[in-house]
């Protein structure tokens, strides 16, 4: 494609965020000129429904009318304004109306930055150095969060890119996600070093992987015992899987969270908050620094503004969402049964991931051994017939309010369509397909 080989020239691997690339899937990204409802357009005049949705804020769909309305109307008052707004104010009170665990707020301008700032606020709320995270989950690419699981067992973490010092990370710990066992023993061990566990309560990021009954209240149990905080990343469920994100729909309740996508309503954005005795520690309340120029900017305070308010608006648009997911996931199911296809697929409301595995897929090793030529395959055949999936077998699928059953249909039709044609898979195995990139930032 012309457009992707002029990238190339000036923007690293012709793309500004690695995944975007289809280096998972092969051949070139479609380069996008629009979007309406749930279908998008590119350069070529083709449309596609749209089950990317800019990698989850697009919960209305896009150019949601009250969305561009809120956008024109701020454009009339100005672009970045340097100087606190009164619609900060009402985006903070938005959200921690919606989480009771969240009672203040600081708004940031991406994900990163918001797990970032969680960190350093939790090592200094505790005074203790030491991160757990999971295997597979993505928080950013900020350097301390870049480590990866190794051999297996729980150990120090390991530069997860180039350019991370050893030493950055030496104090990150790495376990297998929806392993509580192995999250005990750790925390038997040394848990009065640990300043915070970071996990987001459904695992977006090695596709589509829910906790297992008794996860996050396990891990909300031994932070407490060990004066550890619980952060969850809920940059990808936060108003996504319920208007109270993973923390109101598995009834647990974490010290700090980390937002952002749904609430800017498409603009960057990012957020993070908690408990008051927390948040008063960051500056200029508190000693804990933290800074940004375009912190709350105008344009994506607004667009969130006008989504979060639609999705509080009656009637209740969350059971449609429920509903357009479950009906997705049944017809990618069928499909993949007729043909004789193993198939998993993962889904927590209206984000799902298909496995090409037989076995239920609960954490990154289990997601790895998925066959992912033949995801590839399908891939290929889905955007030949009109459907613009996620290019990573460990990315999530995401359902708009602008979704609706002919549409989720015409990517079931297509999905069928697709894997009839694909090739016979490779043995199952871990390293059946190229190099994937992981983690999986859009």
């Amino acid at each position: 494609m012309a457009a992707f080989e002029r990238a190339r020239l000036r923007i690293p691997g012709g793309v500004n965020s690695p995944v975007r690339a289809f280096a998972a899937v092969g051949g070139s990204p479609p380069f996008l000129v629009r979007g309406e409802g749930c279908r998008v357009t590119d350069i070529d005049g083709r449309e596609l429904v749209d089950c990317v949705g800019a990698y989850g804020p697009l919960i209305l769909g896009h150019r949601d009318p009250a969305v561009v309305r809120a956008l024109r109307e701020q454009l009339d008052r100005g672009t970045a304004l340097g100087g606190p707004t009164e619609a900060e104010t009402e985006l903070a009170e938005r959200i921690t109306l919606a989480m009771p665990a969240v009672e203040m707020v600081r708004l940031v301008s991406s994900g990163t930055e918001a797990a970032m700032s969680c960190v350093r606020l939790a090592r200094a709320a505790t005074g203790r150095d030491r991160i757990l995270m999971f295997d597979g989950g993505y928080h950013g690419h900020s350097d301390a969060l870049l480590a990866q699981a190794g051999s297996g067992v729980a150990t120090l973490g390991i530069p997860g890119s180039p350019g991370v010092p050893a030493a950055v990370v030496q104090d990150t710990l790495v376990l297998p996600y929806n392993d509580l066992d192995r999250a005990l023993g750790v925390f038997a061990r040394e848990g009065e070093r640990i300043a915070a566990v970071l996990v987001e309560p459904v695992a977006g990021n090695m596709g589509v992987v829910a906790p297992r009954p008794g996860f996050l209240e396990g891990l909300r149990r031994v932070a407490t015992a060990f004066g550890t905080l619980l952060v969850f990343d809920e940059v990808i469920t936060g108003f996504r899987v319920g208007p109270g994100g993973g923390q109101e729909r598995f009834g647990v309740r974490p010290d700090l969270t980390c937002l952002g996508k749904i609430i800017g309503g498409g603009l960057p954005i990012g957020a993070y908050g908690g408990r008051r005795d927390l948040m008063e520690q960051i500056a200029p309340a508190g000693p804990v620094y933290q800074a940004g120029t375009l912190s709350g900017h105008p344009l994506a305070v607004a667009a969130g503004l006008a989504t979060l308010a639609r999705l509080a608006d009656p009637p209740d648009p969350y059971p449609r969402l429920e509903a357009l997911g479950a009906r997705l996931a049944a017809g990618l199911e069928a499909a993949a049964g007729a043909l004789g296809v193993p198939l998993t697929v993962n889904r927590v409301g209206s984000m799902l991931t298909p496995y090409f595995a037989a076995a239920p897929v609960t954490d990154h090793a289990t997601a790895r051994r998925s066959d992912r030529d033949r995801f590839a395959a399908v891939h290929r055949g889905w955007l030949a017939r009109g459907v613009y999936w996620p290019p990573s077998p460990f990315e999530a699928g995401f359902l708009s309010l602008a979704h609706g059953e002919a549409a989720v249909d015409q990517v079931v039709d297509a999905f069928a369509t697709a894997l009839a044609g694909s090739r016979e898979p490779a043995a199952e195995g871990p390293e059946t397909a190229g190099a994937i990139l992981q983690p999986s930032d859009p």
